[in-house]
This record gives C-alpha cells, structure tokens and sequence, in this order.
C-alpha cells in the first residue's frame, strides 16, 4: 500500500495508528523516493520527503525490537535512499551495522545520497551527528 493510498500526512497521530509493517513499508516507500528525487536534483521535492521520512522514523523508534529487526533488513534494500534512511536510524541501536552500510556506497562518493552518507559516516565518528530525541 502506498503513502498516498494510506492517505499519510506528516502529523504525528496519523502515524500512530499504523501498524509496524504498514509504517516500514511507508518508510521504505518515502526514503527510496527521496533518494531518488535527491540524485536527480530535484530538492523542492526530495524536501517534502525527507520531512514524511524523518517523521515516519521518528515513530518506528517507539516501536521496539520489531521495528528495529525491520530496519535493520532494510540495510540491504535495492534503493539507495531507503539503505541510507535504514542506516541513519540503525546508528542508534545498532551502529557497527549502520557504519558498514554507510561505508558500503559512500566512497567513492557517485551520488547525492552517498555524499550524505560520506557525511553522516564522517560526523557519527567524530561525535558531532545530532542525533534526534
């Protein structure tokens, strides 16, 4: 099911009443296509995504091991955006994972999204990546 069939928004509550499945699914959607949208320079777009994927992240991190199990297989997803979200969110709880995949595509750096994950990789080991609460 798609974002746009779930009728998603940003707000909060509306994630909230999602299952786990229903919101990796949504998180998988949204952060491939922000990937996407991203390598194509497209960032008027790609920005109205990474707002719905940030959200859609924040929610799985109340979910507990199910989510985190989730996210941690999509470290391996065929689109790079989703691997590069998987992977932001994976440093909380699971960071050896997440550095690895970062690692992965980030150097040498052949898109916008490997740059980011060139960036995130760089500012996690230096202990300056704001984590979000």
């Amino acid at each position: 099911m798609t974002v746009e069939a779930l009728g998603l928004s940003m707000k909060t509550r509306d994630l909230k009443v999602l299952g786990t499945e229903a919101l990796i699914a949504c998180f998988r959607e949204v952060s491939a296509r922000h990937g996407r949208l991203l390598n194509a320079l497209d960032t008027r777009a790609a920005n109205k995504d990474y707002l719905l994927a940030a959200a859609v992240r924040k929610e799985l991190r109340t979910r507990g091991a199910e989510a985190e199990a989730a996210l941690l297989d999509l470290l391996s997803a065929p689109e790079e955006g989703t691997r590069y979200w998987a992977a932001t969110a994976a440093l909380r709880f699971a960071p050896s994972e997440a550095e690895a995949a970062l690692a992965s595509w980030s150097t040498p750096v052949s898109s916008l999204v490997g740059l980011s994950a060139a960036m995130t990789l760089r500012a996690w080991k230096d202990g300056t990546l704001p984590l979000e609460e």
